[in-house]
């Protein structure tokens, strides 16, 4: 039907006769003599009808946006003073000589040249992702699938699917599930990732597995997440965490190199201990030159109750973030920074404005003067290394309060001030605690099939809270990639972290029967890491959101506009499968 795309055509076709096909970007009537961008997946062409063929320009005349056409042309260079270079077709033009519309186009219910609301983008997705931006990012996230699939194939890696109906397992958000017709009042989960069943294909001898797979999660929504997402999921036997890392930070180089001529380097290594301490975050953006510095040590006599109770309390901190040039903020700028970490539970953000070094005491601006001795305030300008014009900002509080609020305020502050240097910043984060306390219960950090590091499960059961997993998160610009972690491969450790998470014998047979008894036959070592590839796409190329990488995304309350989803099902329906349904009554 078509000898090449619009976007392909260039000066080694002129003087050569193209069929294209496509949809109407653009036209132009300028008297007597019409143009039209025809644009189709690989680009736009200018297409120019003239007088000398009154019966084609008959046609052209009666074209609108988005009709789909097919064109007859032959392809010759643009008049000077009309080259466009930043196009690859923009040093040609085709002169139409046929012309069939495939089908008209009813006035768009988008407009092209303005904002659209993100409702009406997913309403009518199939007209949205006709623009340009959308349809180079689902061609490209379609080439860096290829190039992963490429790379982990020539390393011995086998693709192998996992099922979609399961069993619920807990992994941190609540399951999807699906009732059964056939086995009725008992239900399917959607896998929240296939953590178990690549874990018993490594059991199975596979060695090497990866998949680039659909997971479901029924959790609070936001930017960078869905209620479907795509993982790519990696997993290895005989290979410990360094023989992990490097596989799978050679494929991101590559992809990186191969997709956008960036060379990221080595990854520099960080524990998550630290990254907490100068970040407070697990994933933090090392474009921000912004650090916390603590200094309660400094703190402890002092009369002002705010620092000095935290700064004597063992679950307390207080952390100083020293901004260059914030000296020239606001009081009501200020506020509004406060306003910002009360979100995160702060109570209040203290400062100190360094107008003056050398001016001592005098050369300092805050209400919190009068509380700090000289011999203080000089330690802390040495400790932070303010300089005149900077300002220093203060959280005081719980530890776990202090560190969210001003790991939160540091890249606010990144922003604001615009400090992000270089473009790509990649790290591992290691070291992370195997568990975390939440009202005097423990929860696995990663995942329950996570390995200690260096520990037996005598000296787990001893010291849970101290110990560290084996686990491992690869970061690029704020944005937690991926992350896996070696796996438990002998029953008697397994048994060991479900004790210590409260999961008693006859739970844990019930919900991971299958695994603990696979675990009985020989299991080999473990280890893998699961990439979130919307995530990753959305970076490469610059998209705010994994929504504008996806084609069919869902709203942030989990709905499809497009087509309605989700809806009620029918009473035969229900009927079938012996469900009943309870619908809250408006209030």
């Amino acid at each position: 039907m078509r000898t090449d795309y619009c976007g392909n055509i260039d000066s080694s076709f002129v003087g050569q006769e193209v069929t294209l096909c496509g949809w109407v970007n653009k036209r132009r009537d300028l008297g007597g003599v019409i143009f039209i961008d025809l644009r189709d997946r690989e680009g736009i062409v200018q297409v120019v009808f003239d007088p000398d063929l009154p019966d084609v320009l008959e046609i052209a005349n009666t074209l609108r946006s988005e009709f789909c056409i097919k064109l007859t042309g032959k392809v010759r260079p643009r008049p000077e003073g009309q080259i466009n270079k930043q196009m690859r077709t923009g040093e040609i033009e085709i002169l139409g000589t046929g012309l069939e519309i495939f089908n008209k186009s009813a006035v768009l219910p988008l407009d092209w040249n303005q904002e659209n609301s993100e409702e009406q983008r997913l309403r009518y997705r199939y007209l949205d992702l006709r623009r340009p931006v959308m349809s180079q990012r689902l061609k490209f996230r379609a080439q860096v699938t290829a190039a992963v699939r490429r790379y982990l194939e020539n390393d011995g890696f086998l693709d192998i699917e996992t099922p979609i109906l399961t069993k619920a397992t807990p992994e941190g958000a609540r399951d999807y599930l699906v009732p059964s017709r056939t086995h009725k009042g008992e239900f399917f989960a959607l896998p929240q990732s296939p953590q178990l069943f690549k874990q018993l294909l490594m059991m199975s001898g596979m060695d090497r597995y990866y998949q680039i797979v659909k997971c479901f999660r029924d959790e609070d929504l936001r930017a960078d997440r869905q209620p479907e997402f795509t993982q790519i999921d990696i997993e290895t036997t005989f290979l410990n965490a360094e023989g992990v890392m490097e596989i799978t930070e050679g494929m991101i180089r590559d992809l990186f190199q191969k997709m956008l001529d960036v060379d990221l380097g080595d990854f520099p290594r960080m524990t998550y201990a630290e990254a907490m301490k100068r970040y407070g975050s697990d994933k933090p953006d090392l474009r921000n030159p912004l650090e916390l510095v603590d200094v309660a040590d400094l703190l402890e006599s002092v009369e002002f109750k705010v620092f000095s109770g935290p700064a004597t309390d063992p679950k307390g901190r207080v952390a100083v973030v020293k901004v260059p040039g914030g000296a020239s903020l606001s009081r009501k700028q200020i506020d509004e920074y406060t306003k910002f970490v009360g979100i995160y539970g702060a109570k209040g953000l203290a400062w100190i404005k360094v107008n003056e070094l050398a001016a001592g005491q005098e050369g300092l601006q805050s209400p919190v003067l009068k509380f700090l001795s000289e011999d203080i305030t000089d330690a802390i300008i040495q400790r932070t290394g303010a300089q005149a014009g900077d300002i220093l900002l203060f959280g005081a509080d719980n530890a776990t309060v202090v560190t969210e609020a001003m790991g939160a305020l540091r890249l606010k502050l990144g922003e604001d001030f615009d400090l992000l240097e270089g473009e790509w910043k990649p790290l591992w984060v290691v070291d992370f605690p195997m568990f975390e306390e939440v009202d005097g219960q423990l929860y696995a950090l990663h995942h329950p099939f996570t390995s200690p590091r260096e520990m037996s499960a005598e000296e787990l059961k001893a010291n849970p809270v101290g110990a560290l997993s084996d686990a491992y998160d690869m970061v690029l610009n704020g944005v937690e990639l991926g992350g896996g972690s070696v796996r438990i491969h002998e029953q008697h450790m397994q048994s060991a972290v479900f004790a210590i998470l409260g999961i008693d014998e006859e739970e844990a047979n019930n919900k991971f029967g299958f695994l603990l008894n696979a675990l009985q036959f020989g299991a080999p070592p473990h280890a893998g890491l699961a990439f979130g590839l919307d995530r990753l796409v959305m970076l490469m190329t610059g998209a705010t959101s994994i929504r504008d990488v996806m084609a069919f995304p869902k709203t942030t309350t989990a709905a499809c506009p497009l087509t309605n989803a989700p809806s009620p099902a029918s009473p035969q329906q229900l009927a079938d499968l012996a469900i009943a349904t309870v619908v809250k009554s408006a209030e």
